[in-house]
């Protein structure tokens, strides 16, 4: 009895260090724009009963940073014409003017790639750089600016979002980045 749970235990503690080692390179392409970086909330998207992401926010351990990112790792698949296109459609209905929400949709249909199932997709701002775009882990594009990195990211965090539910994951018991406008 005492070698199993021996072995139980070293296969356990054995898990422990592998995940922690995947989480930290998983990690990686954020740490390496914002340090110190801790999940604030993590939520699920589901659509007409279909499993369609799980999302991750996450902040700086000094939560009055600016800098922030969404992580978002996919459970269908989805062509990057398809994500911007919907992405377009978001940032409309938070507000942003039709005209300039096209734009940004014709400019993230050039740099999106196609998604499947288990791969991810992380926005990554800091007010230097804007919003860095990663595929699993390895950078795609960056989009200079505040502005669009508001819209962008309001998809989610900002009040008026399509999907209050996991905005209220995404933030858990904080509150948006400085970069969002609106209540807690």
């Amino acid at each position: 009895m005492k070698i199993i749970l021996q072995t139980s235990t070293a296969l356990w503690l054995s898990l422990a260090l592998l995940s922690s080692t995947v989480s930290a390179k998983g990690l990686a392409h954020i740490e390496g724009v914002i340090n110190q970086v801790q999940p604030q909330g993590t939520g699920r998207l589901n659509f007409w009963g279909f499993h369609v992401y799980d999302a991750t926010l996450y902040r700086p351990a000094g939560k009055d940073s600016a800098e922030f990112a969404l992580d978002i790792k996919y459970q269908k698949s989805f062509s990057g014409a398809t994500i911007a296109s919907r992405t377009a459609d978001e940032m409309k209905q938070i507000g942003v003017p039709e005209a300039q929400s096209a734009i940004w949709g014709k400019e993230l249909a050039a740099v999106l790639p196609n998604i499947e199932p288990g791969q991810t997709l992380t926005g990554v701002y800091s007010p230097k750089q804007g919003t860095t775009f990663f595929y699993d882990g390895k950078k795609i594009a960056q989009f200079p600016g505040a502005d669009f990195s508001k819209a962008f990211f309001g998809i989610w965090l900002d009040s008026k979002t399509s999907v209050p539910k996991l905005r209220s994951e995404l933030l858990g018991n904080g509150c948006p980045p400085p970069l969002i406008t609106g209540a807690c």
